[in-house]
């Protein structure tokens, strides 16, 4: 295992409710088509597959999703996969992937469910990112703002350091007028959740901060087993950890946290009107997928799997048509689609 290599740790976690009726259980936001031909989960695979700056892939999933991580990682060399026994949030899923590393590998903690437009950049950030991560560092891409957001947390970014800045602060998602601020002032960054450490100082730094997770994970390890390219963690020990975010767990209790700035063309895809912003529109805003037709209209975004979509005279308006659901949603509604009954029963 060369320690000049970046490992890529791939979280698939979540349902993407927020992307329902596409987005289902069964075959959520990672795995389908959301962008093109192309699903996000096999993006993030295909943005570290360069044998000269990446490691093989680690994946950290649950076993319902473990199919269609085969189906799609096709053609990965050494694609590894550990399956979480249940889901505990991001510090576990990351801490069982570091358990499986040499203490000085770097990882490169990745969602598999982002996009990011600009592969070259975010591959210039990883090798930053790296950099001080060697150094004992343990760092964020911190995500260069482009409009005040309130969906997103931000980092305000402190002292100058050889490739990037110390962390001076994590912030909460903030109300407008503290992101209008935040965005004016040119310090701060979105967290976007991507991260690099050094796999051995992040567990040194989970069992200084969840002493009880970093050894309950540890354990879950050691009486693990292998099964080709998968691994199970121990599913008692591992089931009895109290989840927690790897921003609570670590990055908000270290005194190594740093950052790289980044312009990549990120986005979440956090909802239709997130996709729809990634998307390319026409004169007047609007995108459609599939059968639909658009009669003035502005800033809609229309996409079907079978039946025509006709609208006339709407403004900024979301209508998705999956199977036998249809959702419509204003723009700014988008958010609590994951809240409805069809989402949350899918």
């Amino acid at each position: 295992m060369s320690k000049q290599l970046i490992h890529p740790v791939i979280l698939c976690g979540g349902s993407g409710t927020r992307l329902w009726p596409r987005s289902r259980k069964a075959k959520p936001k990672p795995f389908i088509p959301l962008l093109g031909e192309q699903t996000l989960f096999r993006e993030a695979l295909d943005r570290c597959e360069d044998e000269t700056q990446f490691g093989a892939p680690i994946v950290v999933a649950g076993a319902a999703h473990v199919p269609l991580i085969e189906e799609q990682g096709q053609g990965i060399a050494g694609l590894q996969i550990v399956v979480e026994p249940c889901a505990r949030n991001t510090a576990p899923a990351i801490a069982l992937a570091a358990a499986r590393l040499d203490p000085d590998a770097v990882m490169l903690v990745c969602p598999s469910d982002h996009h990011i437009a600009d592969k070259a950049a975010f591959r210039a950030a990883a090798v930053q990112a790296a950099a001080l991560a060697r150094e004992g560092w343990l760092v964020s891409f911190g995500i260069t703002p482009d409009r005040p957001e309130t969906g997103y947390g931000y980092i305000r970014r402190g002292e100058a350091l050889d490739e990037g800045f110390r962390i001076a602060q994590f912030v909460e998602k903030p109300d407008l007028a503290r992101a209008e601020q935040f965005l004016a002032s040119g310090d701060y960054a979105w967290n976007g959740g991507i991260f690099a450490f050094a796999a051995g100082r992040l567990l040194e730094e989970l069992r200084a901060h969840r002493p009880e997770m970093a050894a309950a994970v540890e354990a879950a390890v050691t009486g693990g087993r292998e099964e080709g390219a998968r691994f199970y963690p121990e599913h008692d020990l591992f089931a009895a950890i109290a989840g927690d975010s790897i921003d609570y767990a670590v990055m908000e209790n270290t005194k190594r946290a740093a950052m790289v700035p980044v312009e990549m063309g990120w986005s979440d895809i956090g909802n239709w009107a997130a996709l729809q912003d990634a998307l390319p529109g026409d004169a007047d805003g609007n995108h459609a997928q599939g059968d639909a037709e658009l009669m003035d209209c502005k800033g809609v975004l229309a996409v079907s799997d079978g039946p025509r979509i006709s609208a006339v005279g709407l403004e900024d308006i979301c209508i998705i048509v999956d199977g036998d659901e249809v959702l419509v949603t204003t723009r700014d509604g988008a958010q609590k689609v994951g809240k409805l009954g069809g989402a949350s029963s899918q």
